[in-house]
Parts: C-alpha cells; sequence; structure tokens
C-alpha cells in the first residue's frame, strides 16, 4: 500500500466528514495538505470511538489501540491502516511531540465515559485539549508553534461545535454542558437529553456562546501568524455559527445549526484575505 493512497484515504475522509477542516486545508500549500488531512483524519477516527461503543471500557480499549500505533508511527513502525501509515509520514516530515497526541487521545477518552463537566473551565479544558491541541499540531505542520493563539481558537471553536451538537449528544445520553449552569437554570441533565429544556437551555446557550466569543476575541488579539492561518481558520466560522444557536427563536432540537458551504467558504476566503481569523 502507497503512501499516496494512505493520503488519499485520509483526504477523502476529512472532506467526508470534517469539511470545516477539509476546506481551511486548500489554503495551506499543496504540499502540506496531505499532512494536514492525515491529522484531521486521525482526529475523526478517535472522535468516533465514542459513537461507536457502548460500554466505556470498550472505548477506552479502542482508544488505547490508537495510542499504540500512534506510537508506531512515531517510531516508523506504521500498523497496516490507512491513517496510522500517513501519520507514520506526517511524524518522519514534521515531528510534532508524542505528548500533543497523548492528550488529544486523553480528551477523547471522556468522550466515552460516564463523565460531566463541572463548570465552564472543564469544559474549555476539554475543548483546548481537543481542538485546541489539533490547532497547534496543524500550526506545526505548517511550521509554526502558535500555543496560545491554537489554544484560544481551539476553544472558541470547541465550544461553538459543542452548541451545535447538543441534539447529537443528548441522542447518546451525553451532556457536554456545565453541571453548575444546568442547576442554576433549574433544569436535571434528563430534560435535556429529553429535548424538555426550553427557556433554561437558551439561557445556557447564550452563556457558552458569550464566553465562545470572548476566546474568540482573545485569541484574534493575540500576534498573528499568516503562516499558520490555515490551522486556524475553522474558527473563523465562530460568529456565524453563534448567531445561528443565539437567534431567539432557535430550538437545538429543532433548527439543524448548519451554515451553507457556500457561506463557510467566503468566511474562510474573507479571513484568508485579511491574514487573520
Amino acid at each position: 500500500m502507497s503512501i499516496e493512497t494512505a493520503f488519499a484515504a485520509c483526504e477523502d475522509m476529512v472532506k467526508r466528514f470534517d469539511p470545516d477542516r477539509y476546506y481551511a486545508s486548500l489554503f495551506a500549500p499543496a504540499e502540506r495538505r496531505p499532512l494536514l488531512f492525515a491529522l484531521y483524519a486521525f482526529n475523526h477516527e478517535i472522535a468516533r470511538v465514542a459513537e461507536s461503543v457502548r460500554e466505556p471500557m470498550l472505548g477506552e480499549i479502542r482508544l488505547q489501540w490508537w495510542r499504540e500505533a500512534v506510537e508506531g508511527a512515531r517510531d516508523g513502525q506504521p500498523r497496516a491502516h490507512d491513517v496510522v501509515r500517513a501519520l507514520a509520514e506526517l511524524f518522519a516530515r514534521v515531528g510534532p511531540p508524542m505528548e500533543l497526541f497523548e492528550a488529544m487521545i486523553e480528551a477523547r477518552s471522556l468522550d466515552a465515559a460516564n463523565e460531566t463537566f463541572a463548570d465552564l473551565a472543564a469544559l474549555e479544558a476539554y475543548c483546548g485539549q481537543s481542538s485546541g491541541v489539533l490547532m497547534r499540531i496543524a500550526a506545526l505542520v505548517l511550521g509554526e508553534d502558535i500555543d496560545d493563539l491554537a489554544r484560544e481558537a481551539g476553544i472558541a471553536y470547541g465550544l461553538t461545535g459543542l452548541l451545535r451538537a447538543i441534539p447529537f449528544h443528548a441522542a447518546r445520553g451525553k451532556l457536554y454542558l456545565p453541571l453548575d449552569m444546568i442547576v442554576e437554570a433549574d433544569l436535571s441533565g434528563d430534560e435535556i437529553i429529553a429535548g424538555k429544556a426550553g427557556p433554561g437551555l437558551k439561557q445556557i446557550i447564550g452563556k457558552i456562546a458569550a464566553h465562545a466569543a470572548k476566546r474568540l476575541e482573545a485569541a484574534r488579539a493575540l500576534s498573528r501568524s499568516r503562516r499558520a492561518l490555515p490551522a486556524l481558520l475553522p474558527a473563523a466560522l465562530v460568529p456565524r455559527y453563534l448567531k445561528l444557536v443565539t437567534k431567539p427563536d432557535f430550538d437545538p432540537f429543532r433548527d439543524p445549526a448548519e451554515l451553507p458551504l457556500w457561506r463557510r467558504q467566503l468566511a474562510m476566503i474573507a479571513a484568508n484575505f485579511r491574514g487573520h481569523i
């Protein structure tokens, strides 16, 4: 199996399941795009582990497989898997720190576990360890290390993504909302999972959306790196997504929080033109 075949499989996976990051990658230099597709395909693989298992232990077993697979890729001994083969090339050409991949996998352990988030700080830590670390590795692929900027932009995009995915996660009995906010809104987790939250849920969405917007502003205030911009471009969609989920009549269990592809593309083109998210 050739590396070109592995890269093509990764590109197809990202285009199908992670279009925001796929189109953001098209702004990267052509020789870097396959490495970004490899990274984002890996992210998709570990993110969907929780969706494919019913028991936390089974999820941990699959994530352990990925831990060992990434170690093998780093050591130049990849397993016979398209994404792992592509990751081996990423390690060979870029050499990103192994601990960043370990952090991403650890974050995904929470997805499969029966755990909740006590407060907004805990939810932000999760987003930083997943979305933020992913942006940092993508920036390393592009030749920049932008730890603080990637963390802020990643948290903004991660929080926004969780708001958009409330009905998806509720359908599998998982809450990605701070427990203290749920109590303050006089709700229960069971009500949210059942789609019966009403105005209380809108209150929670509004608070998290406002904080996501602040994180985006913090990212925009940091030093800019045009070379790393394709790694950050998904965050340019945050204002448009937040506008959707904070509409007065928005119901997450009724209204899909989606944007037409052309609007997402235009937002990324505009951000690329101005040189920052």
